[in-house]
């Protein structure tokens, strides 16, 4: 049985997230279907995590088991001739038996897009928040997420329904950047909750919008209260944007972007 490693990049908007649930479509299962329909076998395909609903990728990882003989190659040409336009394979390669797309991962990327003007736009409508002027205040979220950064209970911004056996983390960067109209908010970390980095936004927002101070998000992380924290952010700002595999940390710091 070998294991097949596979990148991938989705635009989220028509899918329920990552994982299959039943009368909802899900990435997995548009990929195990096209998968069965390669290898005329029933296959499993394991992301490295769950995206939620709406949730885009640049760079999702998974694996599946498979006797085919066909090479990467072939399995990536395969799989993009049946996809649909909106999840696209960008590259395939032999795993080692010991590797897991879930289990191996030591740190992922998220990047949060927001649009910050008086119209919205029709190219970024379904990749970036749209908030309305007045201008959020970028150097007050960013003094905001330097007390992101390090080894945490981060409870305060864990979504309802989570399974976590434990609500610590490790924030190695958080970046809040601006470009002409667009803000994007990076958090590279050891894992995240369920909602985490959209409740992280969120209480960004909350922020810039001048409602709090920066040192609020210090108060937040210490109450471990949801209610203190600021509401969910859309899911269609956030996108997976790289997992990590290996025993190598970045340093711990805070970045200004």
């Amino acid at each position: 049985m070998r294991k097949i490693k596979i990148f991938l990049e989705y635009e989220g908007t028509r899918y329920h997230g990552w994982q299959y649930q039943p009368n909802k479509l899900s990435i997995q299962e548009v990929l195990e279907n096209k998968l069965h329909k390669i290898t005329k076998k029933k296959t499993r395909v394991i992301g490295s995590g769950r995206t939620d609903s709406g949730v885009h990728a640049e760079g999702q990882v998974a694996h599946f088991q498979t006797v085919s003989p066909m090479q990467p190659r072939e399995f990536l040409k395969a799989l993009n001739s049946l996809l649909p336009p909106d999840i696209v394979v960008t590259r395939v390669e032999e795993a080692k038996p010991d590797f897991h797309a879930q289990k191996s991962a030591t740190r992922k990327t998220y990047r949060y897009t927001i649009l910050n003007r008086d119209h919205p736009s029709a190219l970024l409508c379904r990749q970036a928040h749209y908030i309305a002027t007045p201008t959020l205040k970028v150097s007050a979220m960013r003094r905001a997420a330097r007390y992101l950064v390090g080894q945490k209970d981060f409870k305060a911004f864990q979504g309802s329904g989570c399974s976590a056996k434990t609500t610590v983390r490790e924030i190695f960067r958080a970046s809040v950047a601006k470009q002409d109209d667009v803000i994007r908010i990076t958090v590279d970390g050891s894992g995240f909750l369920k909602f985490m980095v959209r409740n992280i936004v969120g209480t960004l927002i909350e922020i810039g919008w001048g409602k709090w101070p920066p040192e609020r998000m210090k108060e937040i992380l210490k109450s471990k209260n949801r209610r203190l924290a600021g509401p969910t952010a859309p899911a269609r700002g956030l996108c997976l944007v790289k997992v990590v595999y290996g025993k190598q940390r970045p340093r711990k710091k805070a970045t200004r972007g």
